[in-house]
């Protein structure tokens, strides 16, 4: 578990663009898991901001469990995190790992 904080933009099924802080749960190679408070639509594009850049991708799932919604966004083929490029404050994540299902 990474538990870093992000910011997280996209657009709602309106065309209006939205904007959360989420808890980074997870995040590896191709994607990142993401828990917010509030649902994000599937497919839809999303822009994870952290301290030092950014990363592109798109909603593969959304769930909720417990203490919010659980979302899973599979980065853009351009878009690739690595350690190097960005590290969590917190926890370890690991650039091969697997995303939670």
């Amino acid at each position: 578990m990474c538990a870093d904080m992000v910011a997280v933009q996209w657009q709602d099924e309106s065309g209006v663009e939205q904007h959360a802080t989420a808890l980074l749960d997870d995040i590896s190679a191709s994607g990142a898991c993401l828990n917010l408070d509030s649902p994000l639509p599937l497919g839809a594009s999303v822009v994870i901001s952290y301290r030092k850049g950014r990363l592109e991708g798109s909603v593969s799932y959304c769930f909720f469990r417990e203490i919010g919604y659980y979302v899973g966004v599979n980065f853009k083929p351009a878009t690739k995190w690595s350690p190097q490029q960005y590290r969590p404050k917190h926890g370890s994540c690991s650039p091969g790992g697997p995303l939670p299902s």
